[in-house]
């Protein structure tokens, strides 16, 4: 086989599956299901929740005979346990097999497990270059409480990479030129203290109604990324004294979709500085939650707007950045941390700057 001019001259591709903490579901989800199946970084987990409230997550593959765990295969769970549906093999939330219907448990049958974090009922699973433990931890969860509504859930999968999606986070002139942003501005340089990125940024939206302008958002917003599987981002609206989150979770399916979560909860506005239009008059609790389907809606929105472009553009290890670029280039550097050792072309992304201004 012959490869063109083309092929041989283009840009290594990204390692598609990142090391890092990556979304699993809500616990809601998987205490619902009783048995969780999903396929995750190129391989298919189940997950399940025992009568204490701990959590497994762990590959859908039997170690007896090869059977499937899944819901679908006829896997099941009893008494907390996963019970194979091949020779009802039971293991434990440790992944220990604790029963047989015929012998002593073999101490060697144990099933693969991925270790879990929660943060306010988000399960997260790392994964690992090579099976390496979790080199690093995610934050502790934000305060929340009765002032905040419940979680809002959004799922979207297109093709595309979690390093693309998460450059978004630093990438400030899409924020204008994708979605209509006005007046935006970073605040500060951006900070990396390890696996930890932090980005800082204002702006201004506007929005229309038929085409007629009712009211100008001023926001300021802190993105907190930790890995690639995990962006939290507080944003504050100024005219109206109000207080978002927005969780951005992309996770790797099969080494060509991406599943891109996204997770919001607004504090509830007791005293807003401006009215709200068309919600003055609604009760507390309603005009909220109603603001946070409004926000979700207008995330949906710019998520829609990117996948367009997430879905068809290709990797560049060495771009040609201008200086309003920003901060593109101390991402890519960060990034390199989240690579297998095989895979040295994604370490060594070279970053130009050209000689246009900004």
């Amino acid at each position: 086989m012959t490869t063109s001019r083309d092929e041989r001259n283009a840009p290594p591709l990204l390692s598609p599956f990142p090391e890092g903490w990556y979304f699993i579901a809500s616990r809601k989800t998987i205490e619902r299901e009783k048995l969780f199946q999903k396929t995750w970084l190129g391989e298919e987990i189940v997950a399940w929740c025992n009568e204490d409230g701990d959590i497994c997550v762990a590959e859908a593959i039997c170690p007896h005979l090869g059977s499937e765990l899944g819901p679908e295969a006829g896997g099941r769970v009893r008494n907390g346990c996963l019970v194979c549906p091949f020779h009802g093999f039971e293991y434990d939330v440790t992944g220990q097999c604790v029963a047989t219907p015929y012998a002593p448990p073999p101490g060697t049958a144990r099933l693969k497990v991925f270790p879990t974090r929660e943060i306010l009922g988000l399960v997260f699973a790392w994964w690992g270059n090579g099976g390496r433990p979790p080199q690093w931890e995610l934050p502790d969860a934000p305060p929340t409480g009765t002032d905040w509504t419940d979680l809002e859930f959004r799922s979207f999968r297109f093709p595309g990479h979690p390093q693309e999606t998460t450059e978004n986070s630093v990438d400030l002139g899409h924020l204008r030129y994708v979605h209509g942003y006005n007046s935006v501005h970073g605040i500060g340089p951006v900070s990396i203290d390890g696996a930890y990125l932090k980005s800082c940024f204002d702006f201004k939206r506007t929005q229309t109604i038929a085409g007629i302008k009712v009211f100008t958002y001023d926001v300021s917003a802190v993105t907190h990324v930790h890995g690639l599987g995990y962006s939290f981002v507080e944003v504050h609206e100024h005219a109206i004294d109000m207080h978002t989150r927005l969780w951005v979770l992309a996770t790797p399916i099969d080494g060509r979709l991406v599943e891109l979560v996204l997770v919001s909860q607004v504090r509830h506005i007791l005293k807003p500085k401006r009215p709200i239009v068309g919600m003055r008059f609604l009760p507390l609790r309603l005009r909220t939650r109603l603001m946070n389907k409004i926000i979700m809606a207008a995330q949906k929105r710019d998520v829609l707007q990117d996948v367009v472009i997430w879905g068809r553009k290709h990797y560049r290890p060495r771009p040609l950045l201008c200086r309003s670029d920003g901060e593109i280039g101390a991402y890519r550097r960060y990034c390199r941390q989240f690579y297998p050792e095989h895979h040295p072309q994604t370490g060594r992304d070279e970053i130009e700057l050209s000689s246009v201004n900004g």
